[in-house]
């Protein structure tokens, strides 16, 4: 998916955005174990365009592990909203993950991928030193909803070959919870999907009121971001649409339906990603200078992104850039 915002922020990412003392168990003095994010709405595209919900990144969280970018849309009706129609349009330096409870889209990508995004399998598209792809929800789609996430790939692999992955996760049934490991190990089940930092990604469905403690690995920081009910993540409770981030540290983490219907969230993790980057648009660089760079490559329609072929329209054309040019932030010490 495209932030297809027209006056995107550039944005200066380190792993950790909290500038606080942290305690012996990972905590900002003084401030609970589950640090709670709201997600604001951005549209994608015109007036009668879908709207999202965004929650990573921003100003006090710009990264859980390695991931950089969680949107967050629906459940929509289509024939109102107009559905997901996004022209082609580039990405370097980082992983898409495309992820549907329910609708369809068609993923096209400059890989000559054709490929269909349904709800329960995961579409992982590399976008290393340039890719470019289309995504239009299909005409069997009638209420679309789901999330798009985005990866940040480290210096070593960020001018990675382009790629496509396709899985379809099986599901770990736990005593009224339902669990789609989709990246990395959770809870017995282990996804094949490669990237390039250690990760964890899981959908995770509980009925009316059930629970579930699950094992994860204490170098890991994780978010729960929260698709519908009321969910309580250790000791805080979290609503529709916000996120909740646990620094490293914690060997388990606590999940509980509070709701009288059923829940559902999408859990991620992974190391906290050390090395800083910027991120414009769809691009994540090193420097003001990658993203010019990269801008400049789109525009002039160079062979680094190739070309998506079949779609009914002309790609995205990249907005303009800030009128400054602003280095990456340093990560604050650990104490």
């Amino acid at each position: 998916m495209s932030n297809v915002e027209t006056e995107p922020a550039e944005l200066r990412c380190g792993a950790l955005a909290d500038d606080g003392a942290l305690g012996d168990d990972g905590r900002q003095a003084g401030t609970p174990l589950v640090h709670v994010l709201s997600a604001r709405e951005v549209p994608l595209g015109g007036p009668r365009a879908m709207r999202v919900r965004r929650t990573l990144p921003q100003r006090t969280r710009t990264l859980i592990g390695a991931w950089c970018f969680a949107d967050h849309y629906g459940p929509d009706n289509v024939t109102t909203t107009g559905g997901m129609d996004i022209a082609p349009h580039p990405h370097t330096g980082l992983q898409t993950v495309s992820w549907l409870f329910s609708g369809e889209v068609e993923h096209r990508d400059s890989l000559g991928t054709r490929a269909l995004i349904r709800p329960g399998e995961m579409n992982l598209m590399t976008g290393g030193y340039g890719i470019c792809h289309s995504e239009i929800s299909t005409s069997r789609t009638t209420v679309i909803h789901g999330v798009q996430l985005w990866v940040a790939l480290p210096e070593e692999h960020r001018n990675a070959d382009r790629d496509f992955q396709h899985y379809v996760p099986e599901t770990v049934r736990i005593n009224g919870v339902e669990i789609r490991v989709f990246l990395g190990s959770l809870a017995g089940s282990t996804s094949p999907v490669r990237t390039f930092t250690p990760l964890v990604g899981a959908e995770i469905t509980l009925e009316p009121l059930a629970a579930i403690t699950l094992a994860v690995d204490t170098a890991f920081e994780h978010g729960l971001l929260v698709d519908s009910g009321d969910v309580r993540l250790i000791d805080t409770v979290l609503r529709t649409a916000e996120l909740g981030y646990v620094p490293c540290g914690a060997d388990a983490l606590t999940v509980v339906n509070e709701s009288d219907g059923p829940a559902r969230v999408i859990l991620l993790g992974g190391p906290p990603f050390e090395e800083e980057i910027v991120m414009w648009w769809n691009f994540i660089g090193r420097s003001h200078e990658d993203i010019v760079r990269a801008r400049e490559d789109w525009e002039a329609s160079s062979g680094r992104f190739g070309a998506v072929e079949g779609f009914p329209g002309d790609r995205l054309p990249a907005p303009t850039l800030p009128n400054a040019i602003i280095t990456p932030r340093r990560n604050p010490p650990h104490r």
